[in-house]
Parts: C-alpha cells; structure tokens; sequence
C-alpha cells in the first residue's frame, strides 16, 4: 500500500513539473552574444549562396525537427563570417513572424 502512494504521488507531481519547466522558457532557447535570443544546434553547412544555406542537422528537440538535410534562409544581417561549404558550425536559428525559422548566426564549431 505505502509503494501505492508513492507512486500515485510521484504520478501527480511530475506533470507539475514538466509544465513548470515548459513555462519558465525550458532553457532550449539561449541567448547568444550580443543579447539575441533563438534556438541553437549543431550543424554542417553543404552549401551556401547568398540568402540561402544547405545545411544538415541533427534532431532539434526543442522545436520538434527530426536530424535532416534542409535549405533554410539565411536573415539579413546575420552573422555568417567565414563559413564555407563543408564547415561544422553552431547553428541559431530564430522565428519569424510567419512562424518559419531562419538563420540569425552560423559560428565555426570550437
């Protein structure tokens, strides 16, 4: 009966928490240098020209993408630097106002 209780209790306080962590900004989104806030992962860049970058990527739980291959808009202004084809990087991306990502910045991985 006591191994019950614990387990109903446990039950009862574990969605708690996830909703908490859900609505205290989960720390998936981190802010980068310079103040500017967006969704940050590991990726290659295959290819890029312009407003535009072939890029490929592991999964990115924090917005639901599974690892794939994608052309993903590169946003004026955004930090790019060096970065050639072939080149592992950090990758930000950050939400449009049409709810599509984008890339704000592409860092050389360390």
């Amino acid at each position: 009966m006591r191994k019950f209780l614990l387990s109903l209790a446990l039950a009862a306080t574990v969605p708690t928490l996830a909703l908490a962590s859900d609505d205290s900004h989960s720390g998936h989104e981190m802010s980068s240098h310079e103040g500017m806030e967006g969704i940050h992962a590991e990726a290659t860049v295959n290819s890029i020209d312009g407003n535009m970058a072939n890029i490929s990527h592991g999964p990115i739980a924090e917005i639901g993408w599974p690892a794939m291959t994608m052309d993903l808009p590169v946003l004026d202004g955004a930090e790019v630097g060096e970065i050639e084809s072939g080149d592992d990087v950090m990758m930000m991306l950050e939400k449009g106002d049409d709810g599509m990502y984008a890339i704000r910045a592409l860092l050389p991985k360390k």
